[in-house]
């Protein structure tokens, strides 16, 4: 199917290959509310999920079995988009159908123009199928289109099914269980008006004549917990509101997960045209994941893989570096610190380098995303980067005493001939430190 042939809603198409890419894509704009992708893996009998883990979406984005997950979000381009990887071989035997959709968070999709759902193949990039949502008005979420098991085989039917409830009502219709912010109730007046109501009134019932104790019964054990609910709450960073307050979120203890996830755009332009030469020819792009650290008590360092130093979560630096990710796909980078220690922190720059297999950022997608053990995750996009640059800063957290807080950086950074990506970095945020070579 070609790029310009929309799907009519209701119509469906075979989805030949095994791994398939959803791209969900809109038009960009200052009043345009953002929009999520979101995966729903619905069982054959009842036709909802079996359970809330069956549900993909950015605070939850990869399924257990490995089917789905969400990729992230480039927002920094027009159009927009946010993205799903589906390996429908790994899809469970009980999973029939694969929901997807898109919600609006702080505006209805009537304000988003062109927006579309397309599936492509994950190895080739050509084009399966696309749906485009014509007639959106006060939905704020839908159901764009599903993938469907027919004969064995699987099949693609654009949907169009909007809601007026948001990606909760969407997700509790298909039987997940949703975390919604507790909301005061109405006052009771004193004197209800009752000019338009009917009145139901009931004799008071007699008290009840006093009865003998019963006998101990056999304790039954305690139900068991309810499964936690579903958080829909997210922090997305922007240039215009590039910083959150840690302590405001209730995000300042625990483990605080830090990640970088990346993609290589396929055009090749300009300083795009080097790197793309570089991943075609050699398929080895290695970025490195890094933080320069401040303490309080004026001890300053770096933890990076260069030199293994890896850090520790327990002990200073009190941050730890997973490992090191070549293929930026299913996990990328992750970094993590131990938010109990937050008062032995008084800033940390989180930055990453190329060590490997390009020159440049130039025609990389790169999504951050600070997952805090306590409170929502926060997720920003590093837009487009038009320099050639091996350096770029992510984020900078800061200890101000009373608050904790995270700022997107976002800062593409070219070194000078000669200096080292990490001295850059130190020059560029004052950290003052002595640099000698290292490897790994």
């Amino acid at each position: 199917m070609g790029a310009s042939m929309s799907m009519q809603k209701g119509s469906n198409t075979p989805v030949p290959a095994p791994q398939v890419r959803v791209e969900l894509g809109w038009g960009a704009g200052p009043a345009v509310p953002d929009v999520d992708a979101s995966a729903l893996l619905l069982d054959s009998g009842s036709g909802k999920v079996r359970s809330d883990a069956d549900f993909v979406f950015y605070n939850q984005p990869t399924h257990a079995s490995g089917a789905v997950r969400h990729e992230g979000k480039q927002s920094d381009s027009d159009p927009v988009t946010d993205r799903l990887h589906v390996d429908l071989t790994a899809v469970e035997p009980t999973i029939e159908r694969i929901v997807l959709a898109a919600s609006a968070d702080g505006g209805s999709f009537g304000q988003v123009p062109g927006l579309y759902v397309r599936v492509t193949d994950a190895s080739t990039g050509a084009e399966i199928a696309r749906y485009d949502s014509q007639d959106a008005s006060v939905e704020t979420a839908f159901v764009l289109g599903e993938f469907y098991r027919r004969q064995g085989a699987w099949k693609f039917r654009a949907v169009g099914q909007g809601y007026g409830t948001g990606l909760a009502g969407l997700a509790t219709d298909y039987g997940i269980t949703v975390d919604e912010p507790q909301r005061t109730p109405p006052p009771v007046s004193a004197a209800p008006d009752t000019s338009n109501a009917t009145m139901h009134l009931r004799a008071p019932a007699p008290t009840p004549a006093p009865t003998p104790a019963p006998a101990p019964a056999t304790p039954t054990p305690p139900p068991a917990a309810a499964p936690t609910p579903v958080r829909l709450s997210k922090v997305t960073l922007t240039k215009e509101t590039p910083s959150v307050s840690l302590t405001k979120q209730g995000g300042t203890s625990g483990a605080l997960r830090v990640n970088l996830s990346w993609q290589v755009r396929k055009q090749f332009k300009g300083w795009g045209a080097k790197l793309g030469r570089a991943i075609a020819m050699h398929g080895d792009l290695d970025l490195d994941l890094c933080a320069l650290y401040e303490l309080t008590d004026g001890r300053k360092g770096v933890v990076q893989s260069l030199g293994n130093a890896f850090g520790a979560l327990n002990q200073a630096p009190y941050i730890h570096l997973d490992g090191d990710d070549r293929t930026g796909g299913t996990s990328g980078e992750n970094l993590t610190i131990n938010l109990d220690h937050r008062n032995d922190l008084r800033r940390v720059v989180i930055f990453v380098t190329i060590y490997e297999g390009a020159r440049s950022f130039a025609d990389l997608d790169a999504t951050v995303t600070l997952q805090p053990q306590h409170g929502a995750p926060i997720e920003f996009s590093l837009g487009e980067c038009t320099v050639p640059s091996t350096v770029c800063s992510l984020a900078l957290i800061t200890n101000t005493g009373s608050d904790l807080v995270v700022k997107r950086e976002a800062r593409f950074l070219v070194p000078e001939r000669g200096v080292s990506p990490q001295r850059t970095m130190d020059q560029t945020y004052g950290w003052g430190m002595n640099w000698t070579p290292g490897r790994k």
